[in-house]
C-alpha cells in the first residue's frame, strides 16, 4: 500500500511519488474506495493498494537501485483499490473532547494549545468562549421564539451586470430587513463573480475599469435601501477570478490562489453608504464592510467557530483534470472477462474502513440488493465535500492547471479542519452537507438556473445547519 501524490510523468503517463522517489502507477484495473466516492486528479494525494512488477528490461533500476534520493525506481505498480487519505476531525487535531472546550482531555496528543487564527487556543479560550456565546445568542434564542441573531447568511455568485440578480438581492435584503428589530442576521456573505464576465479585460482606453466600477455603485444604491441592515450586520465580499486586478491580465481564467480583495477604488460609494447608516443618531456598534481575500476564513467567538470561505469553480475543474477510475458496476459478460471475484467483497468493506468511511456521508462500498437509489445532485455534493476535505487543502491540482503562491499557500490548508466551509460553486448543485463534522455549504449563484424569478440563497445557524431558501421576485 503506498501513499503519495499522484503525478504525470514526462511521457504522459501517471505515477506515484514521495520524498524518496516516484514510480510508474497503473489503475487501469483499480477500483475506488469507496466506490464513487471521491476525484482523483493529479497533484492529490491518493493512498493505492497493489503490487509492484519489476522491469525485467531496465537493469539496476529496482527497487534495490541507487539512483539516489527523487529518483524514478523502474518497473510500475498495479493498483487494485484506490482511495483518498482518511479525514481527521477538528477534535481529534486539537486533542480535546467534549462540547465545552475540551476540558475533559481524553485524546492523546494534539494541538488544542496552538493559536493558528490569532484568536486564541482552543484549550486556553474554548471553554471561556462558548459560555460566551450561549450566554449572548442561544439563551436569548431559548427564551424567545424569534429569528436567531447567530445566523449567518450567504448568498452564492451576484452578477453585478445582470439587472435581475440586483433585483433578486433586494428581493433577500427585503426578507430580512422586515424582521423584528434585533434580531437581523449577525453577518451577509457576498460572492463574485461580481461580473458575468472579465470586463476589465476588455481593453478600451479605461480598460473597463469605469465600467467595472458602475457596477459596484448599483450595488451600493441597492445596499443605501436597507440602513438598518447596514448599521446592525457584517457585510463580507468574497471575489472570484473575473474580478479586478487578476482579471485585467487573466481574462477570467484561473488566477493564483490566495487572490487580493477588490481594489478599494472600486468600492468607495458601499463604504460611503455604510458610513452615512452608521452616522445615524443612536448608532452605536455599527455594521461594516468587508471585503476579503480568496479564500477568507471567519472567526466568530474565538476558536468557537471557523468558517472557511471559498470561490472556485471546483466541480468542473475536478471534471475535466481527473483521470478514469474502473467501476466495479459492470455488465455480466464484461465482469466475466475481467475475472472480477464477487467473493472479494469482504476486502472491500475492510478496506474502506481503512480508508476512513464517514457515516455522515452514507456512502457504501457494497449497497444492498433493495437500497434507494441516491439522487444525482446529492452524490456529487458528497464526492466533491469528501475529495476536498480529505486532501485537506482547497486547490489540489498541479500548478498549471491552478496556479498558487507559495509564500501564502499555508491560506488554503484545511488543518484543523474548520467548523464550517461556505464553497461557493455554480458549477455544482446547491447542497448543505456535514462530513466528519465539518458543515459544507454551496449557494450556487443567486439566479437559479433555468427557473426564472426565483433567487435563492443559504442561511446558517452558527453551531448547527444551513438550510437553502429561496424567493420569488
Amino acid at each position: 500500500m503506498l501513499l503519495g501524490l499522484l503525478s504525470v510523468l514526462p511521457t504522459g503517463s501517471l505515477a506515484i511519488s514521495d520524498l524518496t522517489g516516484t514510480i510508474s502507477l497503473d489503475i487501469s484495473q483499480a477500483v475506488s474506495i469507496p466506490e464513487d466516492s471521491a476525484w482523483f486528479t493529479p497533484g492529490m494525494i491518493v493512498l493505492v493498494d497493489g503490487v509492484y512488477e519489476e522491469d525485467e528490461e531496465a537493469t539496476g533500476r529496482g527497487l534495490g537501485s541507487t539512483n539516489g534520493i527523487g529518483g524514478v525506481i523502474g518497473g510500475r505498480f498495479q493498483g487494485f483499490f484506490i482511495g483518498q487519505p482518511p479525514c481527521e476531525k477538528r477534535k481529534a487535531t486539537l486533542g480535546v473532547s467534549g462540547p465545552d472546550g475540551g476540558q475533559d482531555h481524553t485524546i492523546g496528543g494534539g494541538f488544542g494549545w496552538i493559536d493558528f487564527l490569532g484568536v486564541g487556543s482552543e484549550r486556553a479560550a474554548g471553554a471561556r468562549m462558548r459560555k460566551l456565546e450561549h450566554r449572548l445568542l442561544r439563551q436569548r434564542e431559548d427564551d424567545d421564539d424569534a429569528p436567531g441573531r447567530g445566523r449567518v447568511v450567504i448568498l452564492g455568485e451576484l452578477n453585478l451586470d445582470q439587472p435581475r440578480a440586483l433585483q433578486a438581492l433586494r428581493k433577500i435584503l427585503t426578507v430580512y430587513s422586515s424582521e423584528p428589530e434585533g434580531t437581523s442576521p449577525m453577518t451577509f456573505v457576498v460572492t463574485g463573480n461580481f461580473t458575468e464576465h472579465a470586463v476589465m479585460a476588455s481593453g478600451g482606453a479605461s480598460g473597463g475599469s469605469v465600467e467595472y466600477k458602475e457596477y459596484f455603485d448599483s450595488l451600493a444604491s441597492v445596499l443605501s435601501d436597507f440602513p438598518t441592515l447596514l448599521q446592525t450586520a457584517t457585510f463580507v465580499f468574497v471575489p472570484g477570478d473575473n474580478d479586478g486586478w487578476a482579471s485585467a491580465f487573466s481574462s477570467g481564467s484561473a488566477v493564483p490562489l490566495p487572490r487580493k480583495p477588490v481594489p478599494e477604488m472600486f468600492t468607495s460609494r458601499i463604504r460611503r453608504a455604510f458610513a452615512t447608516a452608521n452616522a445615524e443618531p443612536g448608532v452605536q456598534n455599527g455594521g461594516e464592510a468587508i471585503w476579503a481575500s480568496n479564500p477568507a476564513r471567519l472567526s466568530v467567538f474565538g476558536p468557537a467557530h471557523e468558517i472557511v470561505l471559498f470561490r472556485d469553480d471546483l466541480s468542473s475543474r475536478m471534471r475535466r483534470t481527473a483521470v478514469h477510475i474502473k467501476s466495479s458496476k459492470t455488465a455480466p459478460e464484461e465482469q466475466a472477462s475481467n475475472n472480477v471475484d464477487t467473493d472479494e467483497v469482504p476486502d472491500d468493506e475492510e478496506m474502506a474502513d481503512i480508508l476512513g468511511q464517514d457515516d455522515d456521508m452514507e456512502v457504501d462500498a457494497v449497497k444492498p440488493p433493495n437500497a434507494p437509489e441516491v439522487p444525482h445532485d446529492v452524490q456529487s455534493a458528497r464526492k466533491l465535500v469528501k475529495t476536498i476535505l480529505d486532501q485537506g487543502y482547497l486547490s489540489p491540482f498541479r500548478t498549471n492547471i491552478r496556479p498558487v503562491h507559495w509564500d501564502y499557500a499555508s491560506s488554503l490548508h484545511l488543518y484543523p479542519l474548520p467548523t464550517a466551509m461556505v464553497l461557493v460553486d455554480p458549477t455544482a448543485p446547491a447542497f448543505c452537507v456535514t462530513y466528519e463534522g465539518c458543515h459544507v455549504m454551496n449557494p450556487g449563484a443567486v439566479l437559479v438556473p433555468g427557473r426564472r424569478g426565483v433567487g435563492r440563497w443559504i442561511e446558517y445557524e452558527l453551531g448547527k445547519a444551513g438550510r437553502l431558501r429561496e424567493c420569488m421576485f
